[in-house]
């Protein structure tokens, strides 16, 4: 993601402060037919339909799929789509109902370009600081979803583009797709969390290396790095990669809402520290469950040999 950063000295010595504030997990913060459309786009798409929130129904029920549709710009990230990717992500996140969440593109051949550079041109200096702030926010705020997110990675994913889809929990991606942290080209950094997410997901020494050569890697490659779980060769319609997700998505339904929420805040905030924490994490997550009627249902439901019927209780 373009991003415009002067690291003066006192900038690092305030990110390293901020470590020492940074404090221990806590796991208490638990929160609340399909059919694929033909993706028209056009220069005349109106603001307010380059976001689309779909939810399914019939046997896709609890899957809400966001759909990315700015053709004229290649997906990049505007002021308006940032607001308006932060509004849907505010909904979502209190949405008990919502079961999995899928990020695709309605665009043929592009998942999302990065920010938005025209608009960034006409910012001044003292704007852009702000502006890649709210990207940073909005992509952290996906990041923290309560439940499973994916990224369905169909064409281009450059900067930014990729940065979102870093914090998705999946990422699946066509092999003619196209993915790269590319700023350093432009003499600045990843500002959108790239720098942070990419190491964590592939490792350290490969993660420096593909941000200081500005390497984008097509589908297959991004699949040997482990930067994406699962590459498929595009088809005729263009969205092997939502296709893939949606099979995915279909997968979680069956499992226990309340159990899955807590399994992805286990995961998530264990990562982050040592392995006795992390198991202390995991149990005082696990404790969620038991007073849950999911469990109980489950446990009914094996004993009868029966599909249970899971209600997020």
């Amino acid at each position: 993601m373009a991003v415009a950063a002067s690291a003066a000295p006192g900038a690092l010595g305030t990110l390293q402060a901020s470590r020492a504030r940074l404090v221990a997990a806590c796991c208490a913060r638990l929160p609340g037919s399909w059919t694929c459309p033909r993706r028209g786009y056009s220069a005349e798409v109106k603001t307010e339909d380059e976001l689309r929130v779909r939810y399914l129904e019939e046997e896709n029920r609890g899957i809400v799929v966001l759909g990315i549709n700015r053709a004229y710009a290649k997906n990049s990230l505007s002021k308006n789509l940032i607001k308006m990717l932060s509004k849907a992500v505010d909904a979502l996140k209190s949405d008990k109902k919502v079961r999995t969440i899928i990020v695709r593109s309605e665009v043929p051949g592009i998942f999302c370009a990065g920010a938005d550079l025209k608009e960034r041109a006409k910012m001044s200096s003292s704007e852009v600081g702000p502006f890649v702030s709210k990207i940073r926010a909005m992509i952290n705020e996906i990041a923290n979803l309560p439940v499973p997110t994916i990224a369905a990675i169909d064409g281009l994913a450059l900067g930014g583009g990729l940065e979102l889809a870093l914090a998705c929990d999946i990422r699946v991606a066509a092999s003619s797709a196209k993915m790269g942290l590319v700023e350093t080209k432009l003499a600045i950094i990843p500002g959108g969390g790239g720098t942070q997410r990419l190491p964590r997901a592939i490792g350290m020494s490969l993660a420096k290396e593909l941000i200081f050569s500005a390497r984008v890697l097509d589908g297959q490659e991004a699949k040997s790095v482990g930067l994406i779980s699962h590459v498929l060769e595009q088809n005729q319609e263009g969205d092997a990669a939502y296709r893939k997700a949606l099979d995915l998505a279909r997968e979680f339904l069956p499992q226990g809402p309340v159990a899955m929420r807590v399994a992805k805040l286990a995961i998530n905030q264990g990562m982050e520290v040592d392995l006795v924490t992390g198991l202390a994490i995991e149990e005082a997550c696990y404790a969620q469950t038991i007073p849950t009627k999911d469990r109980l249902e489950g446990l009914l439901a094996f004993k009868e040999k029966r599909t249970p019927r899971y209600k997020g209780e």
